[in-house]
């Protein structure tokens, strides 16, 4: 069974800065990030491939930063310049033979 454990959500003021952490008990050729907001549907943050190779939404797009270390079966996400509308349950998802999701973190983003 695969097991993919998410840290680093929480509350930030706009213009604050958080970083995710997920770790999976194994490798994956896709790792990445997703989020929903109350009442909206699940959307791609961004994701990367083992090879390096990035993929993010136009709304985060220079604010934030994935990256993976394939050694520890790790993804990042750095997120800077944090809006209100960032907020909602970040979900990590890892992708190969299989597809699986983490349980998912708070980002809130308030004053």
């Amino acid at each position: 069974q695969v097991h993919l454990v998410e840290s680093g959500g929480g509350l930030v003021q706009p213009g604050g800065s958080l970083r995710l952490s997920c770790t999976a008990s194994g490798s994956f050729y896709v790792m990445g990030w997703y989020r929903q907001a109350p009442g909206k549907q699940r959307e791609l943050v961004a994701d990367i491939t083992w090879a390096g190779d990035t993929n993010y939404a136009d709304s985060v797009k220079g604010r934030f930063t994935i990256s993976r270390d394939n050694a520890k079966n790790t993804v990042y996400l750095q997120m800077n310049t944090l809006k209100p509308e960032d907020t909602a349950v970040y979900y990590c998802k890892a992708s190969g033979s299989t597809t699986n999701w983490g349980q998912g973190t708070q980002v809130t983003v308030s004053s």
